[in-house]
């Protein structure tokens, strides 16, 4: 049986009662005080006896009177900005307390490219974040915990719902034509970790390298920055921890349809006799998941482990996609006695088992007749042959097998040789390898090939990826008096492999052995076709490097790093580059005119500079390769014709980035409220893609080369704020926003000369819409470039303004009259994090918003108005007596016009956490910790087309809905809204 939302709130809530209204101890004795610091009395700190919620905060005057439990013997005195003291009350009735600011918040530990800063020594911009601050949610990708958390850091997933699915990660704005956009993971201190194998319960630390003289270090790999995630270690104290959670999908923020009545009194189609949401049809509601991870730790003073290892079921919300993992993750750590050696190793493997989602099935629900029947009379599935999307989904979900594996392993270690106090020397290796197995299988009884081919079908293709670092690291420290410096030297070496192979055959003699019997299949044979393919290709990173941190009367610290590096994948004239950055900070509170200062505890002023570069393009490109044309009949026979396939380039070399950011950091009032502000200018030139060359001399007519510059600026908001903090009750809040702008600056350079502007995103079928967006030199990406409405006619035509400004009919119109007529990337993206405890409750709640922008409503386009294509279901917006109502001539049905931009800002309710933690005094057990969470529970928008967060602001082409070409498309995969209940055991 299958409760309701409400049912498991209402139960959830019970256990939470009850949970809290554990018998307090008898009542003790009274114990009165004073709390203060340097500069007097200090008011609102709280005063809680420990091991209970049993606390009070001081007045106005710094005092306080806390009634004690039987036998207690510690209160713990703390306020924010502090450090914390347990006092001891023992045989006590009156205490004064001195309480010392807290420095640690100068002194948490930042991770950055091969070392680590305090806080107070960075000096470019890096955020950092703890494994605390991350959001708790059930998804297939840790990077989904920290979506508005950093600011400037996009993470966006359209199909949250679907358990194989991978959030698109992109910080400062798009950065590159062809190269990839996403930034660099580190794991662990491997460039290149795999994201996939980690667990959220394993995560340490993430620290964001945004500024270029943080992620210059790395390279050819740093221009869209660098993720740098440290997992958990061990500790001398023996640990056992469990996690586990349940959650609960269900649909959210539909596109609604007509109804089989609506759809008759419409005249929309034939009456098939039936009645049937489609919709509900293709969808498991709600959709169910589970995750259990165990971790357990210990050690001595000289050796210490961290082992985690995880399962997790997922379902999604369509009928067939699944998802089953298993994973672990072991951390030793070894130090010996005399503190020569250092020694550590990690091992990472995991295991999934995955059917993958059929998202057509929501196309076909949007658009399928709803007289149709699932089933027929004699109970076989309906054949579908008419309308918009023609086939039965229903069948096609249950029938069709899309079977996928993934094994991953990633293995690293280190070797640290403590030569002297202040010099040491670290050899470092690491392995991450996937392997990724995909099957599908077609079977000859389902309707459509009964009734088409009659063939049934099977493939099989494996793709398999790894890459083998090694890298050494000399790290040299020096004080005196004033001065410190630390110096660091380094090579680096990685290989890449990647080799894979595909088969596939038709009309085999059973259904029974799926895609495990490709040789059984008569089909290659008969034809003559070979049916099989394979590939493998590889290469080479290495570099040199160097970096230099000084650091005068902490006061003034000055980074300067260089890196020297080559790739095979550049062309012969071009495989090294150099990548120099530096930066300089202020921390002007330790002037001594700012020493006094009461309320300005932390004034940070940066500047930094950095070159980066991007090799993330294909291998061999610079190089003459050479590949089949096909095949030659001679003699009855027919031959694989062979020849050069590609232009060669060898000036071909990495895209560069020039990267200045300025920021100011600072903390006040005791460091109640803290943060940074941020402005940036990235420059990214010579950008990969293909350029229209003549033929002959050439072999082809596009070279793949670096031609084209393109430019982000922007400002970025990181606050946190302690609210409120009295006694058992404190709220802190935490914003982050940032403004982005982006500029195409040029399509060409010295050696190709390329037009001022390309049309993108063209637009499927019915009808010949065209593209939509154009990309053009000095103008934002995501320009959407199309017709100008001035309202519909009585005809219910659409009216276009010309490229005269006369009012004409849009068929009447052409490509001459089209206009800018929009932009659909974000000015302004937000995240607010607030956070409320009191006593053992805890309670998060996270808004997340885009703002400034404009969506195309493509499902409106095509399915929601009345000239839509005959014998196809709509939307309801066709006869609601809305806008798109009113256009009921088919004459202009296929014109892209500014009619069908809606705005796109939106603000979500996006993450709340409930929990309560309850202590436990037992030799067995710690504590344990009930929670719950709800994801997406409400978005604010004007925009009709369902959740904003659907159509992807990340890419060259945000705003409107895209495939893998870039593309547009009718694919949708709805949102949902997740029940996530969980459990937590400390032991």
């Amino acid at each position: 049986m299958l409760w309701s939302a409400k049912t498991i709130m209402a139960m959830l809530l019970g256990i939470f009662v009850a949970m809290s209204g554990v018998a307090q101890a008898q009542t003790g004795t009274q114990i009165s005080g004073k709390v203060s610091d340097k500069q007097g009395a200090l008011p609102g700190v709280s005063v809680v006896e420990k091991g209970t919620s049993n606390g009070t905060t001081t007045d106005t005057e710094g005092n306080f009177t806390l009634q004690l439990s039987a036998g207690a013997k510690i209160i713990i005195v703390s306020s924010v900005g502090y450090t914390s003291q347990d006092v001891d009350v023992s045989n006590k009735s009156t205490v004064n307390i001195t309480l010392l600011e807290d420095q640690k918040t100068l002194n948490e530990v930042v991770v950055i490219g091969y070392g680590s800063l305090n806080k107070k020594e960075v000096s470019s911009a890096i955020t950092h974040l703890s494994g605390k601050d991350l959001l708790r949610v059930g998804g297939n990708n840790p990077m989904m915990a920290i979506q508005g958390k950093v600011a400037g850091l996009t993470v966006t997933n359209t199909s949250t719902a679907d358990p194989n699915s991978s959030p698109n990660i992109q910080l400062r704005g798009a950065s590159s034509r062809s190269a990839g956009l996403g930034p660099l993971f580190v794991v662990n201190g491997i460039p290149g970790g795999n994201i996939d194998n980690i667990n959220q319960n394993e995560i340490e630390s993430i620290d964001v390298l945004k500024g270029g003289a943080a992620s210059a270090i790395y390279g050819t790999r740093g221009s869209n920055g660098v993720i740098v995630i440290t997992t958990k270690k061990g500790s001398a104290e023996p640990r056992l921890f469990y996690d586990g959670y349940t959650t609960f999908d269900f649909l959210a923020n539909q596109l609604s349809v007509l109804s089989k009545d609506e759809f008759l009194a419409n005249k929309r189609g034939f009456d098939f006799g039936g009645n049937t949401n489609w919709l509900k049809e293709v969808s498991r509601q709600p959709s169910f998941s589970h995750k259990h991870t165990l971790q357990f730790s210990g050690g001595t003073g000289q050796t210490n482990y961290f082992t985690s290892v995880d399962y997790r079921d997922a379902n999604g919300i369509d009928l067939r996609s699944g998802k089953r993992e298993y994973g672990g993750r072991v951390n030793i750590n070894h130090t010996t006695a005399n503190n020569l050696l250092a020694l550590t190793f990690s091992v990472a493997p995991r295991y999934a088992k995955v059917t993958e989602a059929d998202y057509s099935a929501f196309n076909y629900a949007l658009t399928l007749n709803p007289t149709i029947s699932v089933r027929d009379s004699t109970g076989k599935y309906s054949y579908i042959n008419s309308g918009f999307f023609a086939n039965n989904p229903v069948e096609n979900a249950k029938m069709v097998v899309r079977d996928r594996e993934r094994k991953s392993l990633d293995l690293n270690g280190s070797v640290k040789l403590n030569i002297l106090e202040n010099l040491n020397t670290v050899l470092t290796f690491g392995e991450v390898s996937t392997s990724y197995r995909l099957m599908d299988f077609t079977p000859s009884n389902i309707t459509p090939v009964i009734n088409g081919t009659k063939r049934n079908s099977a493939s099989q293709r494996l793709e398999e990826n790894d890459q083998k670092s090694l890298e050494w690291l000399g790290n040299y420290f020096l004080d005196r008096g004033k001065h410190s410096v630390k110096l660091l030297a380094g090579y680096s070496f990685q290989y890449f492999t990647a080799s894979g192979f595909n088969a596939g055959n038709e009309n085999f003699p059973s259904n029974v052995l799926t895609y495990n019997g490709l040789g059984t299949g008569l089909w290659n044979l008969e034809k003559g076709i070979n049916g099989v393919g394979s590939y493998k290709n590889s290469s080479k990173l290495i570099a040199f490097f160097g970096r230099l941190n000084y650091d005068f009367d902490q006061k003034y610290y000055f980074s300067a790093s260089l890196r020297r590096e080559g790739s095979s994948k550049f062309g012969y004239d071009n495989k090294w580059g150099y990548f120099p950055a530096a930066s300089f900070a202020w921390r002007v509170t330790q002037e001594g005119f700012l020493k006094d200062n009461s309320w300005l505890n932390e004034l940070k002023l940066r500047a930094d500079y950095g070159e980066t570069g991007n090799q993330d393009f294909g291998n061999y490109l610079s190089l003459d390769t050479y590949g089949g044309y096909g095949y030659y009949p001679y003699n009855g026979s027919s031959y694989q014709v062979w020849g050069p396939n590609q232009n060669t380039n060898y000036n071909l070399r990495w895209e560069k980035a020039a990267n200045f950011n300025a920021g100011v950091d600072f903390e006040l009032f005791s460091s109640k409220i803290s943060g940074s502000v941020n402005y940036y200018v990235r420059t990214n030139k010579d950008l990969l893609g293909n350029y229209n060359v003549s033929n002959p001399p050439n072999i082809q007519g596009q070279t793949f080369a670096n031609v084209g510059t393109m430019r982000n600026t922007g400002v970025e908001l990181q606050l946190s704020a302690a609210v409120v903090n009295k006694g058992a009750f404190s709220y802190n809040l935490s914003v982050t926003g940032a403004f982005n702008d982006n500029k195409f600056v040029s399509f060409s350079n010295n050696l190709f000369k390329g037009q001022s502007y390309i049309d993108v995103v063209g637009m499927p079928a019915p009808g010949s819409p065209g593209t939509l967006q154009r990309l053009q030199e000095d103008r934002r990406i995501g320009g959407f470039y199309a017709l100008k409405s001035a309202g519909v006619n009585d005809a219910g035509a659409l009216l276009v303004y010309n490229k005269n400004g006369e009012i004409v009919p849009a068929n009447e119109a052409n490509n001459d009259d089209k206009q800018f007529i929009g932009n659909g990337l974000p000015k302004f993206t937000t995240g607010i994090t607030n956070n409320f405890t009191y006593k053992n409750w805890d309670l998060s709640v996270f808004l997340r918003g885009a703002f400034g922008y404009k969506l195309f409503n493509t499902y409106a386009f095509y399915l929601g108005t009345p000239a839509a294509q005959e014998n196809a279901n709509l939307l309801t917006s066709a006869f609601d007596g809305g806008k798109y109502s009113k256009l009921t001539s088919t004459s202009t049905y296929s014109s892209l016009s500014d009619y069908f931009l809606e705005p796109g800002g939106f603000m979500k309710i996006d993450n709340i956490t409930l929990s309560y933690t309850q202590p436990v005094k037992s030799k067995f057990m710690k504590s344990a910790r009930i929670y719950a969470t709800t994801r997406n529970l409400a978005t604010f928008t004007k925009f009709t087309g369902g959740d904003p967060d659907l159509i992807q602001i990340n890419g060259l082409y945000p705003g409107v809905n895209t495939n893998s070409d870039n593309n547009g498309t009718l694919n949708y995969y709805p949102s949902t809204t997740q029940l996530l209940l969980g459990l937590q055991l400390t032991f």
